[in-house]
């Protein structure tokens, strides 16, 4: 058929992570607890950040920002995927998929991006602790958010585009829980060659540069660590990155499993149980780490109940 079969497309059916009834009463209430839970642990590090003075640093600034964005992050595939199972209600609209698309992948890349600058404000509090303040002022800290959203949003932008604009003629069921690239394009009945090419380079380029200047700070601070006399001073320095270097590790793993291997090297339950750990697991991790692992944090807390009372 010469006719652009993709019109014949609108809606699409999310097949789910199982179609057993027993466990799909199980995904749901571990899905709402893990999904409250998420929203709650970043939702109080946010506020503690804004209520705390002894929290108004360019890290803390950056830190607020990633809770924000985990929140709308997780946000923008979890409350559906608890729907669908709640009301035995599969389908998604061609439209809402395509937004479901772009805002996941525009929160994926702004995180990713965000990361980075998280890493350069360790750089420059490690390794230029008297020039810290003028690296990391606030127009700084301003500007690196806004090219993480540009770049977040510029790189979604481009790769909905492109797998929006394939053809979706023979089936219309996706075998995951929510519209994600690599389910979409398995889908398409088009060449998706090009389409394939497109993502790997654009994604690839960003979530590579961005994991690339998040390692080039680390070796820095390494390098820069290792020169300390002291194993305390070591361990203290260390210490104030290490929570950023936990995330890190759990961010790009997941994401370059999935992004920026052959998807012929991993299965339709890989790629689910790797969605799964970042875009639940992930997010209710990051404010976990933070907070327990974070004296900053511990004592803003200690600070807002001690006030209560």
């Amino acid at each position: 058929m010469t006719l652009n079969q993709t019109s014949l497309i609108r809606e699409f059916i999310l097949l789910g992570l199982s179609n057993d009834p027993t466990q799909q009463i199980f995904l749901f209430f571990i899905g709402l607890l893990v999904y409250l839970l998420t929203l709650a642990g970043n939702l109080i590090i946010i506020t503690l950040i804004w209520l705390d003075r002894c929290l108004q640093s360019p890290m803390y600034f950056l830190l607020g920002n990633l809770s924000f964005i985990e929140i709308c992050y997780t946000s923008s595939t979890v409350p559906k995927m608890l729907w669908n199972i709640l009301t035995g209600d599969k389908t998604i609209s061609f439209i809402g998929c395509a937004l479901q698309m772009y805002f996941f992948v525009t929160l994926g890349g702004t995180e990713c991006v965000l990361l980075s600058a998280m890493a350069y404000d360790r750089y420059a509090a490690i390794c230029h602790p008297l020039r810290y303040t003028l690296l990391m002022n606030q127009p700084v800290c301003k500007g690196l958010l806004m090219i993480s959203w540009t770049i977040g949003s510029v790189n979604s932008i481009i790769n909905t585009a492109f797998i929006f604009s394939l053809d979706f003629c023979h089936s219309n069921q996706i075998d995951h829980f929510f519209c994600d690239i690599p389910p979409l394009l398995h889908l398409s009945c088009s060449d998706t060659t090009l389409s394939k090419m497109m993502t790997f380079t654009i994604s690839g380029c960003g979530i590579t540069m961005s994991f690339f200047l998040t390692l080039l700070s680390y070796i820095f601070i390494v390098s820069s660590v290792l020169k300390i006399r002291t194993a305390q001073g070591r361990i203290k320095a260390f210490s104030t990155c290490a929570s950023h270097l936990t995330v890190v590790s759990i961010f790009y793993g997941t994401i370059i499993f999935m992004y920026l291997t052959p998807s012929s090297c991993h299965s339709v339950e890989q790629e689910q149980l790797v969605s799964v750990l970042y875009t639940m697991i992930t997010p209710l991790l990051n404010p976990l780490i933070y907070s327990f692992r974070n004296k900053d944090v511990q004592g803003a807390l200690c600070r807002i109940f001690d006030k209560r009372r």
